[in-house]
């Protein structure tokens, strides 16, 4: 099975990896990338959210069977040009995390909704960022990502047709 892990092509041992296993297993047991975290195992709290295809996903409920040939990116590659993604700017600056472990994959939602959305509202901030904290840190969210879609960089509007 053939799948692109942050810009890597990876070719997976099908004795290993099972088409039914989850991605966030394949991710942590078999390609060693523990920044992607398992909360619940049900795609409930989001704490395993990569993106597939530039499109946030639970990965503890996609099976691997589901991305052959697709990209995945995960908060290892979360990086903006040469540098830090505006929001994990801004999460260091509103001093977002407590204990962290559901921050990689609202990092990554947050990332996905500034990717839709350059200015979003609350409501939007809180529809797209439906992750779990058990911390309370999600009044913060709203402020850093507030902050870090006037660091994204403007994209000329797509005309249609």
């Amino acid at each position: 099975m053939h799948i692109d892990v942050n810009g890597q092509p990876r070719e997976l041992d099908e004795t290993l990896a099972d088409p039914a296993m989850p991605l966030l297993w394949v991710l942590r047991d078999l390609l060693g990338l523990t920044g992607t975290k398992y909360g619940c195992g049900i795609g409930a709290c989001g704490a395993c959210t990569v993106h597939v295809e530039g499109h946030a996903v639970r990965s503890c409920v996609a099976p691997l069977a589901s991305l052959q040939g697709k990209r995945v990116r995960t908060i290892e590659a979360l990086r903006h040009d040469d540098g830090l993604h505006p929001v994990q700017v801004a999460w260091i600056e509103h001093q977002v995390p407590q204990c962290g472990w559901c921050q990689s994959g609202v990092l990554m939602a947050a990332a996905d909704l500034l990717a839709r959305r350059p200015n979003p509202t609350d409501a939007e901030i809180d529809a797209a960022l439906a992750n779990l904290c058990r911390c309370g840190t999600t009044p913060r969210w709203r402020a850093a990502i507030r902050a870090a879609a006037e660091r994204m960089p403007r994209r000329a509007p797509r005309l249609l047709g």
